[in-house]
């Protein structure tokens, strides 16, 4: 489909996204305001969120973008993110739920650390489950309207030393497609699975001797996913509408 027919078909439309600073969040966000679409964007980091708006805000001359501090572990700052949409924007057409966290301590190996084993699943299977729940109520209002929640290549598949974080991408997958009865409302709700892509979330840190981490050499090895391409199959699950739990 051309730019110039999503226009037609995006135009008006409001998009709420988590996790919307960098990465495959705001490459989504960008190419939404490209074709007419308003965008909320949601995401901790605060410096770098009020920039990526203002990089949108700039590029097209007028208020189309609005950054709104939220954690996406809590549901107060999830009904904060979309209320802000709806009364800025007029309503929510779209809801991207795409925040999460890459490596974090997960491995079946690793020493046994409550608080630090929580935080990836909070994040990245917590606040997809809670965000489509915030998503719904708002989505109603318009009769209608796409939830896509980002998973990975680790949703359909498994990787040694990932453990914790496939758990909760294959979660998001099992979730998304437990959703396909909400087409009765008029809500389409699917789930992207990246594989590796250049963002931060690849890019390792080193540990306390300045060695590199573990894994570098995996990803070095790993050919990456063009982002045009990710940003196409986002783009996809809202123009298709035969896409429903997939």
């Amino acid at each position: 489909m051309t730019l110039e027919q999503d226009i037609v078909l995006f135009k008006n439309k409001v998009a709420v996204i988590t996790g919307g600073s960098g990465g495959i969040g705001f490459a989504v966000s960008s190419a939404l305001v490209d074709r007419g679409v308003k965008v909320v964007i949601g995401d901790v980091l605060k410096k770098e969120g009020q920039e990526a708006v203002d990089n949108l805000n700039k590029r097209v001359g007028k208020v189309v973008a609005i950054f709104q501090y939220c954690d996406v572990r809590y549901y107060n700052d999830l009904k904060k993110l979309f209320n802000v949409a709806e009364t800025k924007f007029g309503g929510v057409d779209i809801a991207i739920l795409n925040a999460g966290l890459g490596f974090t301590p997960g491995s079946a190996l690793e020493v046994m650390d409550d608080e630090s084993e929580r935080l990836i699943f909070d994040v990245n299977i917590g606040g997809v489950v809670k965000g489509n729940k915030v998503a719904m109520m708002h989505l109603v209002k318009r009769q209608g309207g796409v939830i896509i929640n980002t998973a990975s290549i680790a949703g359909v598949t498994t990787t040694v030393g990932m453990g914790a974080y496939s758990a909760t991408k294959h979660a998001v997958v099992g979730w998304t497609r437990a959703l396909d009865h909400l087409q009765v409302l008029g809500i389409r709700v699917n789930a992207v699975c990246p594989s590796w892509t250049d963002t931060n979330i690849i890019k390792l840190p080193k540990d306390a001797d300045g060695n590199p981490h573990d894994f570098s050499a995996v990803l070095d090895a790993c050919p990456l996913v063009p982002m045009e391409k990710v940003v196409n199959a986002f783009l996809d699950c809202i123009r298709n509408e035969e896409h429903v739990g997939t």
